[in-house]
């Protein structure tokens, strides 16, 4: 049980995120997110979209039956996007966000080895 609340927990961060990173202009994200001016506008929306699918992946295999092994390996790539955004906000002297990035890192990371390992579906 607590994998799949920590899977809704995660999912809903992820697809909030990626819908606001996807959807919003640059302009608009650049005053919550100074981050976004390291990157164009193209790398912002794929990265909305990723965190997006990443967020779908987490929950709705496992929900529905239909290939379970797209979720543990979703939480493989949001852990991997998580590393990445924190190198980012590493270089951008910014701890507070690679705290941030850690945390959900390490919820992604036990989600795939819960769902690898001991509790697989």
């Amino acid at each position: 049980m607590f994998l799949w609340v920590l899977q809704a927990v995660l999912a809903a961060v992820f697809g909030l995120a990626g819908v606001m990173h996807a959807a919003l202009p640059k302009e608009k994200l650049r005053p919550m997110l100074p981050w976004v001016d390291d990157f164009t506008p193209t790398q912002v929306r794929l990265i909305g979209v990723v965190e997006l699918l990443g967020a779908l992946g987490l929950f709705l295999p496992a929900a529905t039956g239909i290939a379970p092994i797209l979720t543990p390996l979703a939480a493989v790539g949001l852990a991997i996007t998580m590393l990445g955004a924190a190198v980012t906000h590493l270089f951008r002297k910014e701890p507070p966000a690679v705290a941030v990035n850690a945390v959900l890192l390490a919820l992604a990371a036990v989600i795939a080895w819960g769902r690898f390992g001991p509790y697989a579906f």
